[in-house]
């Protein structure tokens, strides 16, 4: 894949509420296996995303600490759910509803996650949306990456607190 920056658009795209998008990838989150839904819905051909990083299709919309959340919590071994908004590599974008799950091996070794991804029902992406762009607004005023990513992510854990939800709670009340 020509990993030039795609400039997002404004159009979204979406699939049948019937498919699943899927992808595996190895530990460091390098694409190993893309269904034909995953495909289609991108745009990339399959051969330009194998071995890619899977934050290829990363939205700017999408705040960072929800990266760093998730991959903490998969990396631990546990089941994830959130919503999510890709970057098609026409600049079109998809919001999807992700279960993501560690992978293991026959003997019980960690080999890598895999992801299945549904259509989210709209009012549950307009009720994550005002979250995440005040995530975002935290990411982009801090001085550098690296303080705007903890910034954002104590002010979510802040944000869960304050609800009295944990993350699960929370997406399962947006679900």
């Amino acid at each position: 894949m020509n990993m030039m920056k795609v400039v997002p658009g404004g159009n979204e795209r979406s699939f049948d509420r019937n498919e699943f998008i899927v992808s595996k990838t190895d530990v460091k989150g390098l694409i190993t296996y893309v269904n034909h839904v995953f495909i289609s819905v991108s745009g990339y051909e399959e051969k330009e995303l194998i071995g890619k990083p899977h934050n290829c299709i990363r939205h700017p919309d999408m705040p960072r600490c929800i990266f760093k959340f998730a991959w903490e919590r998969i990396g631990k071994g546990h089941e994830l759910f959130a919503y999510v908004k890709n970057l098609c590599k026409n600049g079109d974008y998809y919001w999807v509803l992700a279960h993501m799950v560690p992978s293991y091996d026959l003997d019980g070794n960690h080999i890598g996650y895999h992801s299945s991804r549904r259509v989210p029902d709209k009012k549950n992406i307009n009720a994550i949306e005002p979250v995440y762009q005040k995530l975002l607004e935290i990411e982009r005023e801090s001085a550098d990456r690296k303080s705007g990513l903890e910034a954002s992510y104590v002010y979510f854990k802040n944000f869960l607190q304050e609800q009295n939800l944990t993350y699960d709670q929370f997406i399962f009340s947006q679900i």
